[in-house]
């Protein structure tokens, strides 16, 4: 399976370990690529941002509605593989799922989980999404395909932005989504969902305050179900990488794994099963 990546390097003073950024559904790589590879490059980290299969220009779109998570985690394993060294992994919601499910036969330096479906599935937001669109939900699961969900701009920035984005970004966004695959999506709603406990990866769990998708308490019940403490960055919306308050929830990424990396070097993380976020201040709830 060829998939496409998209990667950006620093220029000077590289770090050993790289980055891999995994997006959600409905989305591509082209996600990261607005803001985050370039601040995670221009901060020393080789970035790369896989397109998963059916996806982008990767291959397999015409399977795509029938591809599973486990699927998606193969792509995963393979992306892995080719890189120099073993990367610490960023997912976005679906991607995050997916980064579950990889950590449960894989280990990773760290990973981050942004808004992120929470081990227990995602019925919660299918609950929400067929009170709030009823007629989208229906046609949804009468055509086993997710594009009524994108639709137009204006249910791509109802589910997935703040009134803060400028309209102009807003379509521009809203193009860069796609189709996905029904089989993932009933996944992650309860046929394949993640078994933390058999997760010890260093985590991250953040979520997003004007989240309409996954909310806090989601974002809570992740990070307990992994032992950690969620972290809730406010003022930005589900796709809180591509929201005009981006930034900030880039430099707390960034400032986890500077942590990571001193932890890391002083032997504190690796072969311990508590992640390092229990010890991390949570400055933004």
């Amino acid at each position: 399976m060829k998939l496409e990546i998209i990667s950006k390097y620093p220029v000077e003073s590289p770090r050993q370990t790289p980055l891999l950024f995994i997006h959600g559904t409905l989305h591509t790589a082209s996600c990261w690529d607005a803001h985050f590879l370039d601040y995670f490059s221009e901060h020393g980290y080789a970035s790369h941002a896989i397109n998963l299969r059916g996806h982008g220009k990767s291959e397999g779109r015409e399977k795509l509605r029938w591809t599973r998570i486990a699927d998606f985690v193969e792509d995963v394993a393979n992306t892995v593989e080719q890189l120099p060294s073993p990367p610490i992994l960023i997912g976005h919601s679906m991607g995050g799922f997916i980064i579950q499910k990889y950590l449960e036969d894989h280990t990773a330096p760290a990973a981050v989980l942004l808004s992120s479906p929470s081990p227990a599935g995602l019925l919660p937001t299918a609950i929400r999404t067929a009170r709030r669109q009823p007629w989208v939900f229906a046609k949804v699961n009468l055509t086993m395909s997710l594009q009524p969900f994108i639709a137009t701009p204006q249910l791509v920035g109802e589910a997935f932005f703040s009134n803060d984005l400028p309209d102009e970004l807003l379509l521009e966004y809203w193009k860069q989504t796609q189709d996905d695959s029904f089989m993932a999506f009933l996944d992650m709603v309860a046929l394949d969902r993640p078994k933390p406990e058999k997760v010890k990866t260093p985590l991250l769990v953040l979520g997003a305050g004007r989240d309409n998708m996954i909310g806090p308490r989601e974002i809570d019940a992740t990070a307990r179900a992994y032992n950690t403490q969620a972290e809730i960055i406010p003022d930005v919306a589900h796709n809180s990488m591509l929201e005009p308050g981006w930034q900030r929830v880039a430099e707390r990424i960034l400032s986890w794994l500077n942590e990571v990396d001193i932890r890391a070097q002083t032997g504190e993380i690796y072969g311990k099963s508590t992640p390092l976020a229990v010890a991390t201040p949570t400055p933004w709830l």
